[in-house]
């Protein structure tokens, strides 16, 4: 039982990463910074990030070790989540690629391994 636990979970955090190197594409896309770094070739952790203008910046990251979501504006941490709800709080943000495309910002995207 437990091993097909382990296993489940595997499969869980390389979804999640895939929809994360997803996610980051479209919202560079739409004009803002977003980058998702991964290590190695077997997904199986990430590190998001999305400026969403203002100094205003979201960082999600995913390992077998947990799931964290934290908002910072300003330098300053707002606001940081972990395991379900970091993933509920993910799932606004993406509901912001289902928004029609806003203008023209002048960023330019950041540099990333997605």
């Amino acid at each position: 039982m437990f091993l097909r636990l382990a296993q489940q979970h595997r499969q869980f955090v390389q979804d999640l990463v895939m929809s994360l190197q997803a996610l980051a594409t479209v919202l560079e896309r739409r004009g803002y910074l977003a980058s998702c770094y991964t290590c190695g070739d077997q997904m199986n952790s990430a590190s998001f990030m999305v400026s969403l203008g203002d100094s205003h910046l979201i960082r999600f990251l995913v390992s077998d070790y947990g799931i964290t979501w934290t908002e910072m504006r300003d330098d300053r941490e707002l606001m940081k989540l972990e395991g379900a709800e970091a993933i509920n709080q993910l799932q606004e943000l993406a509901n912001i690629v289902k928004q029609p495309t806003p203008t023209s910002t002048g960023n330019k995207t950041l540099a990333k391994k997605c």
